[in-house]
């Protein structure tokens, strides 16, 4: 429960000025500060200067230079459009004077149309499954999964290290670790800071290489797009592949579904995979 409440924290950004928030960051010991925290954050700030009745359908982010964990984050956001239907965000991130993050981010209210999706894939359920992430690589990736805000069931065993070379396909079921009270804005934060854990290390399967390997590994840039209602404190299946690598640069895609098989959102990111 702490480490839930210390994630709602994390996102309830102080307004510092009119379209401007500041964002602290966890006491973990991290070298850097985690990507999907930067995510988070920035939708957040986004969300807050959006129609309330609008959501966000759409992010766009680039990760510029790393963060400092031990400096606070402003977050300046550009009102860029407010149209009949949708409203248009960008959102700068800054330290010490220095542009780290940049997001655009689209919202919309909520409106009827064609329906259709691609179908869940044939997994079995997270019950079946043990929370099996193992300890060592628990720790040192300190604060990222020892504190777990949320709860991971892989179905296709996965360390972090060198390992077994295999096809650049995973499977995960998540969820928050509690239930989590509050508007549809802060699941979808949830879900954005969550999108970033694994997506990156599956373009390294087929190269029996992992995130701690020795490997330079880097978040370049982000996509999300939403689909769908949903709860990050139910079970959601994180699909994930990589279909290509090149240039020091790997490509991963990801579709979240809820457990009835429910597409709720997608994820695009390339990141630098550099061998050392």
């Amino acid at each position: 429960m702490a480490a839930v409440q210390e994630l709602i924290h994390l996102l309830d950004l102080e307004k510092v000025e009119e379209n401007i928030f500041r964002g602290s960051n966890p006491d973990d010991g991290s070298q850097r500060v985690f990507g999907g925290q930067v995510l988070a954050q920035a939708l957040v700030a986004a969300s807050r200067t959006a129609p309330p009745e609008r959501l966000c359908h759409s992010l766009h982010a680039y990760f510029l230079r790393a963060g400092d964990p031990a400096a606070p984050i402003l977050y300046e956001v550009d009102r860029s459009r407010d149209g009949g239907s949708f409203s248009v965000r960008r959102v700068v991130a800054i330290q010490h004077g220095e542009q780290i993050f940049v997001l655009a981010s689209s919202f919309q209210k909520p409106e009827n149309g064609f329906e259709h999706q691609s179908a869940m894939p044939d997994v079995p359920p997270p019950e079946s499954l043990s929370d099996a992430y193992p300890e060592g690589d628990a720790s040192v990736l300190r604060g990222l999964w020892r504190s777990r805000p949320f709860e991971f069931r892989p179905i296709e065993p996965r360390e972090f290290g060198d390992r077994p070379a295999r096809g650049a396909l995973d499977h995960i079921w998540f969820r928050v670790s509690q239930k989590l009270e509050g508007p549809a804005m802060l699941h979808q934060a949830f879900l954005a800071f969550v999108s970033d854990m694994s997506l990156l290390d599956t373009a390294l399967l087929p190269h029996g290489k992992g995130i701690f390997s020795n490997v330079q590994v880097a978040s370049l840039d982000h996509a999300m797009w939403f689909h769908r209602p949903f709860r990050v404190d139910d079970w959601l299946l994180y699909s994930q592949d990589s279909p290509n690598a090149h240039g020091a640069r790997g490509f991963s895609r990801g579709l979240i579904y809820t457990r009835c098989g429910i597409l709720v959102a997608s994820v695009a990111q390339e990141g630098l995979i550099r061998p050392r």
